[in-house]
């Protein structure tokens, strides 16, 4: 029992400490956010084809000139913080108290994923300060790309020739050994997720989504007994609903790609530790718990491809969040929807971990 406790603590004190000091730090955040203007100069938004996103501009256009973004900060200085004051925590208790390693700094576990955040956070700030102080756009896609799939292909390789990571995990199956080609189908995975962070769209939306798919990598994680990876799931479970706290309707600022891009390249990384590694199935469990993400990519892919080969659009507005907008439904019914969803298929994959 003492066991339990010591692994439980280890999950819930920093992620109490997460959330409390992403509601401590909104204040500031937001006071420098609205006094140095940081939103776009220039509205309007262009589609992945390059056209004018029509429909998108009519719901969302007219609010870009006044909120600010860059809210995914409120995510990485609650982790900053966190991590920190754990590290002092352990240090100033010592090695015979309660509070031995509660330290979230593991070399076996989490020091990939936080090096992961961290260059995230980096290219995901440089895209928005470049996309608020010129003419927007931001860093072009094809730089974060290129960025994103050299990171990927050297976190890959580092599971396959020095963890001996060569499979992935079935469901009800086992292992399905794929050698080497496990590198090149992680950059392909942390393409995909990196893609859907356009889910960060509606107020609400995306914090109530990530929030519940790290929750839900948590406990996966706690059960394989991997309770570094757990802390870690957790506490950013903790930040971003901090930052949700701030991001409900009408929301104090948006996310963009500091918030995203770090959250979708983690949670890429959590999902491979979580897989074979752990004895689990964090790979294939991630299309049932992250449904919501992988439908927003799907939707937007099959947009494009309509209106390419079929000369007109799929749906009135992509991704799928937006359209349901253009259709009338209110922006929070979307997002509670959304929310609702979330929940459900992160209980669905979760049995699946457990029984699988």
């Amino acid at each position: 029992m003492e066991f339990i406790n010591a692994e439980l603590l280890k999950v819930f004190i920093p992620t109490t400490i997460a959330f409390v000091c992403g509601i401590a730090f909104a204040p500031l955040l937001t006071h420098e956010l609205y006094k140095r203007r940081v939103w776009k100069k220039v509205t309007g938004k262009l589609a992945l084809d390059g056209a004018l996103a029509v429909e998108f501009n009519k719901l969302h256009q007219d609010r870009e000139g006044h909120t600010p973004r860059m809210g995914g900060l409120l995510i990485l200085m609650s982790l900053v913080l966190t991590v920190l004051t754990l590290e002092v925590i352990e240090y100033i208790a010592g090695s015979t108290s309660t509070f031995d390693n509660i330290s979230l700094l593991s070399r076996s576990q989490t020091l990939i994923p936080l090096a992961t955040f961290a260059v995230g956070a980096a290219v995901g700030f440089l895209n928005d300060l470049y996309d608020v102080s010129h003419t927007g756009g931001g860093i072009r896609l094809r730089v974060r790309l290129v960025i994103i799939t050299l990171l990927s292909l050297t976190i890959g390789t580092w599971f396959y020739t020095k963890l001996g990571i060569d499979a992935i995990g079935i469901p009800y199956y086992g292992e399905l050994v794929v050698g080497a080609l496990i590198v090149p189908f992680f950059v392909l995975f942390t393409l995909c997720i990196y893609a859907s962070g356009i889910i960060d769209g509606i107020d609400g939306l995306s914090g109530g989504v990530f929030s519940t798919i790290y929750s839900a990598y948590a406990i996966l994680a706690f059960y394989q007994g991997q309770f570094d990876i757990a802390a870690l799931s957790a506490t950013i479970a903790g930040a971003i609903l901090a930052f949700l706290w701030f991001n409900i309707p009408p929301a104090r600022f948006w996310m963009t790609e500091v918030g995203t891009m770090p959250l979708t390249l983690t949670l890429a990384v959590i999902a491979l530790m979580t897989d074979t590694l752990g004895s689990g199935y964090g790979v294939l469990l991630f299309p049932v718990i992250g449904i919501l993400l992988v439908v927003t990519v799907l939707s937007s892919v099959l947009q494009i491809l309509s209106k390419r080969y079929r000369g007109k659009k799929l749906l009135r507005v992509a991704p799928l969040h937006h359209h349901l907008e253009a259709i009338g439904w209110p922006s929070y019914k979307v997002t509670m929807r959304y929310w609702v969803i979330g929940i459900i298929a992160a209980i669905v994959g979760l049995i699946i971990g457990v029984t699988g």
